[in-house]
């Protein structure tokens, strides 16, 4: 399952949001507006090692998957006393599901809040199995780099605070120094973050407020997405699987006061229980809950060697281990045929919402670019989304200047793209339609002249087409006042959608500002 892994990431192009956190790599900031810097520093890792190929920049993802696989698998043999069968279905849970056994091959925020995330409750454990204090340090260094990958991590106190204040110690922690030692290390190494922020008029915390706080209509066709996503990329037969395992481990540990069980249970049940409750408004994002759900298969593994002994039924039993290696099985097999489906099939049968599909084909938009900026002396390239910026400057690598020129919130304290290049110089504008004519462009002095189309294709569908025009007369500021058109972000409805091809919603919540 790893070399096929590998397989896909060398093979399979880098899609939009990939090539944007590897343009983060190439920066030496803090943070950054959308997300903190673990994602990029991973990036940095890989491409030090493998050079600024699609391998190298996914092989964090890679490699986070197997050391989020041992680190379940030690909970697990920990816990049952090296069950090794119970490690075994530890290992593999993981590889029955589309998001972890395959979809982990690509680099995002998650890849590194996982393992970081994984770690933290391994420490814990090993806090509960050893009584010895100093694990807390080590729980609140792995929760620190949780926070350093991504801010839902904080998801994670209710178990840790149901974790130290509900089995009968809790007095003992609460007088001792190490669980606030813990969580003053955590603060520390999620300093940089802090520190950027407090630089930059808190723009991150901001930023994803307005995704967490904003308010619309209930509906169910959001629950229903969050729901269904859950089913594929974790499993159809996985999900039940690993909902029943975690409500038994739940019952099991509040009712018995059992330090790991509450831990393992509440990293599920809390996360995905305010998920669900946001989905009633909201559009979930496919990865959001990704980072709950390894606790739930190392209490799925723990739960089938701890039924027998608590009088549940031979039936019930016997059904548990059946139908735990059935997710085994026909999870796999799902995997390697979404795999063999996206490298070697000819035929696209999902359409234009296909997730893979959404986001490819930019080769053909960026070797349109350079023929135009060669035959027009262009020595730029402009763009008004951040798709289409990261995409152009991951395929036209050091060839030309690439730029956003609004949202320049997302770029603050990058570093120069190269003004000489841009100053008094022609630059080539390449603009998705219809969302090439933004009312931006009334408040430059730019001439458009347009040139040509370019449709962008996967497998015979055109997904998106883009204009092409020279500007002239015009430079961009690309450090603008916050106060501006040009710098403000936008919160795109594409941000809470599981696919990256909600295109029509993203345009309408732009039209209404």
């Amino acid at each position: 399952m790893t070399a096929m892994r590998l397989v896909y990431a060398h093979a399979l192009d880098l899609r939009t949001d990939e090539a944007y956190y590897w343009t983060w790599s190439k920066e030496n900031v803090l943070s950054f507006l959308d997300h903190p810097p673990m994602v990029a520093w991973f990036i940095r890792f890989g491409t030090a090692i493998l050079g600024d190929t699609n391998l190298g920049v996914r092989l964090g993802g890679i490699v986070a998957m197997p050391a989020t696989q041992l680190l379940l698998a030690d909970i697990v043999r920990r816990v049952t006393a090296n069950n090794v069968r119970a490690v075994m279905l530890a290992l593999l849970l993981p590889e029955a599901a589309l998001y972890y056994g395959l979809l982990m091959a690509k680099v995002a925020p998650d890849t590194a809040l996982i393992p970081f995330s994984v770690a933290m409750l391994w420490s814990l454990v090993r806090l509960a199995q050893s009584g010895d204090g100093r694990w807390w340090l080590a729980a609140g260094l792995f929760a620190g780099l949780a926070l350093l990958s991504k801010f839902t991590a904080i998801m994670f106190a209710p178990a840790v605070l149901a974790f130290a204040l509900v089995p009968d110690w809790r007095w003992r922690w609460l007088r001792s120094p190490y669980p606030y030692l813990a969580a003053l290390i955590a603060i520390v190494v999620f300093s940089p973050v802090l520190i950027w922020n407090a630089e930059h008029d808190w723009a991150s915390f901001r930023f994803q407020a307005v995704r967490a706080t904003a308010e619309r209509a209930f509906t169910l066709r959001t629950v229903g997405e969050f729901v269904g996503m859950q089913f594929g990329l974790v499993g159809f037969v996985l999900l039940p699987v690993t909902l029943f395992g975690t409500a038994l481990t739940a019952w099991r540990g509040y009712r018995k006061r059992e330090p790991v069980a509450i831990l393992l249970a509440t990293a599920v049940l809390a996360p995905s229980i305010y998920f669900l409750w946001k989905s009633l408004t909201l559009r979930v994002g496919d990865t959001w809950p990704m980072f709950l759900w390894p606790a739930g298969f190392a209490a799925v593994a723990i739960n089938v060697t701890r039924m027998p002994f608590e009088g549940w039924s031979v039936g019930l039993v016997k059904s548990t281990v059946y139908w735990a290696r059935t997710a085994i099985t026909s999870g796999i097999v799902f995997v390697v045929c979404v795999f063999l489906y996206y490298m070697f099939a000819p035929w696209n049968l999902i359409g234009r919402t296909d997730p893979i599909g959404t986001e490819a084909g930019y080769d053909v938009v960026a070797a349109r670019t350079l023929a135009q900026v060669e035959a027009t002396g262009a020595t730029w390239v402009a763009t008004t989304d951040y798709r289409t910026y990261a995409m152009l400057r991951w395929l036209l690598r050091g060839k030309v200047t690439v730029i956003e020129i609004n949202e320049r919130g997302r770029f603050q304290g990058f570093a120069d793209p190269g003004m000489s290049k841009i100053r008094d110089h022609a630059g080539i504008y390449v603009g998705r339609e219809p969302e090439n004519n933004l009312p931006l462009w009334s408040e430059t002095s730019a001439v458009r002249q347009p040139l040509e189309r370019v449709t962008r294709s996967w497998r015979g569908m055109v997904m998106d087409t883009y204009a092409l025009e020279k500007i002239s007369g015009w430079t961009p500021d690309l450090s603008p006042p916050p106060d501006t058109t040009f710098f403000r972000w936008r919160v795109l409805a594409s941000s809470f959608s599981p696919l990256a091809g909600t295109r029509r919603s993203e345009l309408a919540l732009r039209r209404s500002g």
